[in-house]
This record gives structure tokens, C-alpha cells and sequence, in this order.
């Protein structure tokens, strides 16, 4: 005998000793005789230690089961994409319904018990002629998790796998495989597959681009077709409005291209990748890919903090100004007055001017306000030890975008050894007491060279490709001058450098994140030459900068906000959550939250949320809703949230349902995924023809399957009677002995 659910000595001594503490104290302040006392104690001792033992489970290894009646689950994939033809004409499913009617089947009768299990989204019992193949998607791990279930507390020698190694369920991911026996897995399918074209993949760039431009980058890739063009349509809303031929580096390889889109204000917008299928082609159905792209958010709110007037303040603000997707508030201090305090000129809403009088915001709800804030050629002492906390606190928890610029920043009264500079994605222990003029250097210096880095990212895209891009930022006159720094701190990317005093490279421009926010330096000094010293039909300078503040000021989220779901098909439960904080951006959780998810069909469903984590230390209140969309299209889900009674604030997103085929996608039989499950379960991958190896592997397993069954000795009427009784007679007794 042993027990299913353990305690180790030390615990089980300290259960004892608590009951005989709890026993003698349930009596020891009765009047009556000692004897009747210590016999009241035992009663209650015993049962108490009976219903510990109940508790831990006693389990013996059973010995009446024949190891003829180990079970052998044979489970076929029945899911779309068995349904391709890849095999002379013949689909998978067909060679799976012969691999288990002529050769499994009657192979494993009466060795042991088989049943056929048919899985795609569910697992289900199927004669072998009735297995078809119109599965949504095919959830492989999901079906071992079911199996294991299924015959829990019954010997199974193994399982059976028939399968084109697709794993598409919502529990795709194996990495807790505990599978109930070792699985044997068949793969059906060709690894090699004929004239088949598929778009991998399109995924979109935040709208950072000028004029709301976003990028869609997508990849393609063509089997049979040697290398031959790709034709790629690019669809509005269902609308063709671009085609392009792009051809692969080799045979087989993959295409890839980058769209640039301009999405519709007021509502979100559906872009499609399709490649026209052609004549005999494998599987027309991945030949297509959409994705929902947003539209563009509120104004961005930025607040532009200079440390004395120049000409870079004039040009920055005059370039942030005329882009209507920001909103500025902008600070210039002018100098002292006669009592020696600062004075400022501001230029801001009138709901937030009051909050700037001082210069910059004193609390975290003005400040907070803002979605990004620009400090040009400020001085640590123009902030005071809390207004420097607050500047770190916004990029760290409200997740608001930092840009520091401006040579006079990075000087040894900059803002180096104040908390701004944790945030920067460069160290200041490299300061000068002055910036090194282009004059003293070569005429070479204080150019921009962009980065490889530097090239993808968004902000530095300042035309429409990216050789254009990298020849605008060459022809760039050169800056005036050009600050030290330290260090590029580990999550920090350069994007774009310059050269100094004695040919020697310094970061330019660099970004990281930093907490919930982002963060940038640009340590050059008259960058308004760009806009100057070239035609005025350059706009160069204002691209850069504003895409700049858009990045920065784009990952800013609102106290309530809907997080993006993620891309799913028609049947899958999806997660929705949302994120709900106080103006101060203090997690709020003890609010009421509710999802409301608006479908294709116009039909409103209503789902409470729940607080993903209840840790008072955790530093977000994130709550979540389970749905399973039913439809394939475009989602509307609104949030709102209550404290109170009073409302928190609302939000809403779109998500789109049925963007791709996932199941039809990599047609290809997935040997890797079926070798792999069958080596973490201690089975093996094996071929049509390789039954008798199949059998012999389960006849060795047969033995110790039924020797692992195990029989509880608890789970019976006599674990019950013996508590009843030790309690009626612990009753029995008090009565007769006159106590209550």
C-alpha cells in the first residue's frame, strides 16, 4: 500500500501532534472523569487521524489486470488539411482510413484493446471507414491532454498517432507534454509538395510615418515554380490598389516586400495579400493572408521643454506644430527676474497651461497628461529633485515617450546623475564642459551615417524606400556640433551616428525602452540646417522629427485601454484584456470591468471581467475575458469600467477573426513536430510498413502499463462507515455520560 497524495515525515508528525492537541483540548475543560475524558480524547483522535489518511489517499498496485487489457488509442487527425491531395491523386485521410482499417487494426485485435479516435478540434470515437477530414484546425496537443483523461486509472501500452504534424489548437504549445503512455506517431504526407504558392506572412508597422503612412511588410513564398515572379495584390476593404512581381533570391526561397498604406480616419481598416492561384495548384487556400490595421488614434500630446530660446526650438516647434496628429504645449525659459526665478514663455491648451507656470509639471497627474515630452538643451538644474523623479516615473510606469536632444543636455550640468538619465538609452559619464564644433574637425564631420539598425527602424525613414532613405541622410548638410556620451546601455539600439574629433564615432541618435515607455537622445546640435541648407521642397528635417515624437508618443496608452488581440480563427477561445489605472496611472483593481464584443453580424455580447492577478505587489491591474468567436470577420469590443459607482473610464479596439487559413498553411507533412512528441513521450516516429515494430514496442510496454494501474483503497462505503462510526460513537458516549 502506498498513498497518491504524500506528506513528508516532518509535515506528518505536525498533523499528528495537532490532532492529539486538538483531542485532549476538545475535553480537557469537561467535568467528568478522568478515564472518560482520555476515552472521549482517543474517539476523537482516531477520527481525526482516520480523516487525515482518507486525505493522503492509500492507492495499492492492482493485481487482477491482465496485461491482454492494456488499451491501445489510435488517434487520426481529421482536420482540413488532411484533406489535400498529395499522394497520386489520393488525399491524407484516405491513406490514413487504409493505414488503420488493413494494417492497425487488424494487427492490434485481440492483443489488446483498441479504439479509433478521430481529433480536429475535439476527440470523438469513429468507426475507421466514417473518418473524414473537415476539421476547423487540428489541436494534436489538446487530443494527448484528452486521451490521458480519457483512460486515466486504466493500463494503455501506447498511443497511436496518424497525423500530418499540423498543430494548430489553441494549446499548441508542448513544452508540458504528459502524455499517458509512449506515443507512436505515423506521419502522412509529403515532406516535398508540388505547384503550391503561400503568403507566410503580413504583419504592419506602428503609425509612425509621416501622413499616417503604415508599413505592411510582407513575405511569400512559391514551391514548383523554380524561380519564376510572384505575383502579390495588395487589397483594400476588398479593393485592389497595388500589384507587384517580386522575384525569389533561389528556388524556394522566400519574397519579401513592404507596402506603404495610408489608412481611413473613423474606422479600422482590413488589408489582404493575395497571390492568384494557379492551375493544378496543391493548396489554393493559403494563397491569401489579411490583417486589420487600426486607424489613426486621438492626437498625440506633446510637451516641448527648451532650456533657453534658439534657433532649434523655433524650427522643431514649427515643424511638430504642422502635424496634425500632434498636439504641442511648448516652454521656453527666457532667463531670471529681479528676484532671480525663472521665467518661461508658454505656449499651451488652456486647460494645461496653468500646470506649466513653474516650467514643467509638479504632480503626476498633469504631467501624465502628455503622451511624450521633448527636452531640448535642458539643464538638470531646471528640474527639481521631483520633477526628475516624475520625468523618470512618466516613462517608466505611465509609459509616455522621453526625447532629449540638444548638446547643451549631455554637458556636465546637463542632465547626467539625474533620474532622467536612467531612463536615456546611453550613459552621460562621458561628458565635456562644451560640444565639439564642426570647425575644429574635418569638413567630413558631424554627418549622419545611418545604422544597419538604424535603416529599419521607422523614424528613420525619410523616403520611400530604404536605399532612398540612406542616400537622403548622406546628402544631409552636417550638423553644427555634436555632444559626447557614455556607453550604449544594453536595451539601447544606435541608429544613427557621427563623426568627431579625431575620426572618432559617437551614437547620434539612439532609442530604447525603458519600463512601460520609450526613449531617445539625438546629441547633435542644429539639426534645423536640414531644413535651411536645402531646397524647401526637402522636408527631410520635418519627417524626421515628427516621426521621432510619433514613436515615442504612439506607445502612450490611455489609463483605460484595450490591448490588441491576438490574430485567431473562426472556433478558438481568445483572450481579451484590458488595462485599468487611475489618471495617475495606479493600477485601479477593485473596479468593475466589462467587455462588450460587437460581431460581424451586429450582435452584442456582454462578458464581466476578471482580475488576472490579485498580487497587492503586482505593479499593472490587467483584467481578462474568455470568447470564442463563431464568425470569421472584423470584432468591434468596447470596455468599460466603474469604482464606486462612479465611471473609470472606457476604451475600444477591433480585432479581426479569420485572416488567414491557419490550418491550411505549410501544407508540408511536419515530420519534426511528430518525432518530437513521440521522443518526449518515449515512443517512436515510424513509417507505414513498420507494424510489426509498432507491436512489438507495445507488447514490451503491456506488462508494466497494467502493473501501473493502481486500485484506491479509500474510495469505498468502508473509509466512509469507519468515520460515521468513530463519530456516532464519540456521540453515543457524551450523551450517556451526560455531556453536551
Amino acid at each position: 500500500m502506498t498513498f497518491a497524495n504524500p506528506l513528508p515525515w516532518w509535515a506528518l508528525l505536525l498533523v499528528v501532534a495537532t490532532a492529539i492537541l486538538v483531542a485532549w483540548q476538545s475535553y480537557r475543560r469537561f467535568e467528568t472523569r478522568p478515564a472518560r475524558r482520555y476515552a472521549l480524547s482517543v474517539l476523537r483522535f482516531v477520527t481525526l487521524l482516520a480523516i487525515v489518511l482518507v486525505l493522503m489517499r492509500p492507492v495499492e498496485r492492482s493485481t487482477d489486470v491482465d496485461a491482454r487489457d492494456a488499451v491501445v488509442p489510435i488517434l487520426v487527425d481529421t482536420s482540413r488539411s488532411m484533406g489535400i491531395e498529395d499522394a497520386e491523386g489520393e488525399t491524407r485521410i484516405a491513406r490514413a482510413r487504409a493505414l488503420v482499417s488493413r494494417d492497425l487494426l487488424p494487427a492490434l485485435e485481440g492483443r489488446f484493446q483498441t479504439e479509433v479516435l478521430a481529433f480536429g478540434e475535439a476527440v470523438i470515437p469513429s468507426a475507421a471507414i466514417a473518418l473524414g477530414s473537415s476539421g476547423r484546425r487540428s489541436d494534436l496537443s489538446g487530443a494527448l491532454a484528452a486521451v490521458r483523461e480519457r483512460y486515466r486509472g486504466r493500463p494503455v501500452a501506447g498511443v497511436v498517432v496518424i497525423s500530418d504534424g499540423g498543430d494548430t489548437g489553441a494549446a499548441s504549445d508542448r513544452s508540458h507534454l504528459d502524455p499517458v503512455a509512449p506515443v507512436y506517431t505515423f506521419g502522412i504526407g509529403g515532406e516535398e509538395i508540388g505547384f503550391d504558392r503561400e503568403v507566410l506572412s503580413v504583419t504592419a508597422a506602428e503609425a509612425v510615418l509621416d501622413q499616417s503612412r503604415v508599413d505592411l511588410a510582407v513575405s511569400a513564398v512559391a514551391h514548383g515554380t523554380g524561380s519564376d515572379p510572384i505575383e502579390l495584390r495588395l487589397l483594400e476593404n476588398g479593393r485592389p490598389i497595388e500589384v507587384r512581381r517580386a522575384s525569389p533570391p533561389a528556388a524556394g526561397g522566400p519574397v519579401r516586400e513592404i507596402f506603404q498604406v495610408s489608412p481611413a480616419n473613423g474606422a479600422a481598416t482590413v488589408y489582404s495579400v493575395e497571390i492568384p492561384p494557379g492551375r493544378g495548384e496543391l493548396v489554393p487556400e493559403n494563397n491569401t493572408r489579411s490583417i486589420l490595421v487600426q486607424p489613426p488614434g486621438r492626437q498625440r500630446r506633446v510637451l516641448l521643454v527648451e532650456g533657453a530660446p534658439g534657433y532649434e526650438h523655433s524650427f522643431l516647434k514649427r515643424a511638430l506644430a504642422g502635424d496634425r496628429g500632434l498636439e504641442l504645449d511648448s516652454v521656453v525659459r527666457k532667463g531670471v527676474n529681479e528676484q532671480g526665478a525663472d521665467t518661461f514663455y508658454i505656449q499651451a491648451s488652456r486647460s494645461r497651461a496653468e500646470s506649466l507656470t513653474t516650467g514643467f509639471p509638479t504632480n503626476a497627474r498633469a504631467m501624465f497628461a502628455y503622451d511624450a515630452i521633448v527636452f531640448g538643451n535642458v539643464a538638470g538644474a531646471q528640474l527639481t529633485a521631483s520633477q526628475q523623479e516624475l520625468a523618470r516615473d512618466f516613462v517608466s510606469r505611465r509609459g509616455g515617450g522621453l526625447l532629449v536632444l540638444g548638446a547643451q543636455s549631455f554637458l556636465q550640468k546637463g542632465l547626467a546623475g539625474t533620474p532622467v538619465e536612467d531612463t536615456l538609452p546611453v550613459s552621460l559619464n562621458q561628458r565635456t564642459d562644451t560640444a565639439v564644433p564642426a570647425s575644429s574637425t574635418s569638413r567630413a564631420a558631424h554627418r549622419v551615417a545611418v545604422t544597419d539598425a538604424g535603416l529599419q527602424h521607422p523614424i528613420m525613414q525619410i523616403a520611400g524606400t530604404l536605399d532612398d532613405s540612406r542616400k537622403k541622410w548622406d546628402a544631409l548638410p552636417p550638423l553644427a556640433a555634436a555632444a559626447g556620451s557614455g556607453a550604449v546601455r544594453p536595451g539601447g539600439t544606435v541608429l544613427a551616428t557621427t563623426t568627431g574629433a579625431g575620426g572618432v564615432s559617437r551614437a547620434l541618435v539612439a532609442v530604447q525602452r525603458y519600463g512601460e515607455g520609450r526613449s531617445m537622445v539625438f546629441t547633435g546640435e542644429a539639426s534645423w540646417r536640414w531644413r535651411m541648407m536645402l531646397p524647401s521642397s526637402d522636408l527631410s528635417y520635418e519627417t524626421f522629427w515628427r516621426q521621432s515624437v510619433r514613436w515615442l508618443a504612439i506607445g502612450a496608452t490611455d489609463p483605460v485601454t484595450v490591448f490588441p488581440a491576438p490574430a485567431t480563427a473562426p472556433g478558438d477561445e481568445l483572450s481579451l484584456r484590458a488595462a485599468i489605472r487611475d489618471d495617475e496611472f495606479h493600477p485601479l483593481r477593485d473596479a468593475q470591468v466589462e467587455f462588450r464584443v460587437y460581431g460581424p453580424d451586429g450582435k452584442l455580447q456582454r462578458l464581466d471581467g476578471t482580475l488576472e492577478t490579485l498580487d497587492p505587489e503586482a505593479d499593472g491591474a490587467a483584467f481578462s475575458a474568455k470568447l470564442r468567436p463563431e464568425q470569421a470577420g472584423i470584432y468591434k469590443v468596447t470596455v468599460h469600467a466603474r469604482r464606486g459607482g462612479s465611471d473609470a473610464g472606457t476604451s475600444s479596439s477591433s480585432f479581426l477573426v479569420g485572416g488567414a487559413d491557419i490550418e491550411m498553411m505549410d501544407p508540408r507533412l511536419n515530420t519534426p513536430v511528430l518525432s518530437r512528441v513521440a521522443a518526449e513521450s518515449g515512443g517512436r516516429l515510424l513509417v507505414a510498413g513498420q507494424t510489426r515494430e509498432l507491436i512489438d514496442a507495445l507488447r514490451a510496454n503491456a506488462p508494466a502499463a497494467a502493473l501501473a494501474v493502481r486500485k484506491d483503497l479509500w474510495h469505498n462505503g468502508w473509509s466512509l462507515g469507519l468515520i460515521v462510526s468513530l463519530l456516532a460513537g464519540e456521540w453515543v458516549l457524551r450523551r450517556r455520560w451526560g455531556l453536551r
